[in-house]
């Protein structure tokens, strides 16, 4: 199997464990989300190497373009499912906005984000 199969299979495995839980007991699903979002730092910390590990399993089938334009995609379906929690999604945008010290919570990924999209600027028109 191929880099890209292996991590397709991996998240099949943990989207079909996802649903089984919340299906079975929503509530124990809450016990996963505060382990996760608690540790803030180990949670960046894996985020960033699972992200580069995968980006360079991408980049051996595909362009930069190629996977923005994928990202697209995953962004679509997520609009989807977040429409049917407008209300609230709406109220976390205003508390998000209104957080004068936001740019210290995200620095992070607004770094990593403006680096990729100069990258696939430069792709696209270099």
């Amino acid at each position: 199997m191929t880099c890209l199969e292996w991590i397709s299979l991996i998240i099949i495995v943990m989207i079909c464990i996802k649903l089984i839980v919340v299906w079975m007991n929503p509530v124990s699903w809450k016990s996963v989300v505060n382990s996760v979002y608690a540790r803030t730092a180990v949670t960046k910390t894996v985020g960033i190497i699972l992200a580069a590990v995968i980006l360079r399993c991408l980049l051996q089938e595909l362009t930069i373009v190629q996977i923005f334009a994928s990202m697209a995609l995953m962004m679509a379906l997520m609009m989807i499912q977040f429409a049917g929690y407008g209300r609230e999604m709406i109220e976390l945008s205003e508390k998000l906005l209104n957080d004068r010290s936001w740019i210290k919570k995200v620095w992070l990924s607004l770094v990593l984000w403006i680096g990729l999209m100069i990258w696939v600027l430069y792709d696209i028109f270099v």
